[in-house]
């Protein structure tokens, strides 16, 4: 039980990775808060899970670019768990579509930059104040960061940029604290984000180029996280860690 007695924030945690994510936590003795923005069933899924398995949380729903709503979500953490909030994991994020430049408005620069840059900003300056020596937040960036992203995603390859650079100037701004931050850079996972944003054709062209030949599943991320919270990465800081089969090196 290596989380045993701590208290995780999980943002998107209702599904997908974040689902995994929260399981995996849960299972290894913390007691979970899953953020959900719009899907109830899917957040009572995932606690029955989570129940299953031994685990305790609680389900919160919430818009994570709001700062009112992200307050809500932290206020509803400590009502249930008490003062002390140990680990943190951005998961909210999403790609939300395909548009070239010339198709982009103000509009779509801002949703891009506050799903993915904006909740990862909000959620850990609500945290800093109720987390101690020993705190870990783990960020969610992607592969798209690294190469630039895929045709008609250069707003959500530039916001996952900047969740990289945030990492980076947080591990500095609270490694004093005894604070850890790091962020995860998927590539290829297979869940619903690819189901919608990506095609069969592509994914299986990809697979054959992979070197592990195989796209990741939401498990091989939910460990890589846990290891990042727990303290077997307790020297480990300001890191982008690549998880994509060996497609590409940083």
């Amino acid at each position: 039980m290596k989380l045993k007695g701590k208290v995780a924030i999980v943002t998107g945690g209702a599904r997908d990775l974040g689902r995994a994510v929260s399981i995996k936590l849960a299972s290894e003795g913390a007691k979970v808060v899953v953020n959900y923005f719009d899907n109830l069933e899917d957040a009572k899924e995932t606690l029955k899970m989570i129940q299953e398995n031994g685990g305790e949380g609680i389900i919160v729903q919430g818009d994570m670019t709001k700062a009112e709503e992200v307050k809500k979500l932290f206020d509803a953490g400590i009502a249930a768990f008490g003062n002390r909030i140990d680990i943190l994991v951005n998961v909210v994020g999403g790609i939300c579509g395909r548009k070239e430049i010339t198709e982009q408005d103000e509009a779509w620069y801002n949703l891009l930059m506050d799903v993915n840059m904006k909740s990862c900003w909000l959620c850990t300056r609500q945290v800093v104040p109720h987390m101690t020596n020993g705190g870990a937040i783990v960020n969610f960036s992607s592969l798209a960061a690294r190469d630039g992203g895929g045709q008609g995603a250069s707003m959500y390859a530039s916001a996952k940029g900047a969740v990289m650079t945030f990492t980076r100037s947080m591990a500095k701004e609270l490694g004093p604290k005894g604070i850890r931050v790091n962020a995860v850079a998927p590539g290829t996972i297979a869940t619903s984000f690819h189901d919608r944003f990506n095609t069969p054709e592509n994914r299986e062209k990809m697979k054959a180029i992979y070197p592990l030949r195989r796209e990741g599943d939401a498990g091989d991320i939910a460990d890589l996280v846990l290891f990042l919270v727990s303290d077997d990465s307790d020297y480990i800081t300001g890191t982008n860690i690549d998880i994509n089969g060996g497609i590409f090196f940083s």
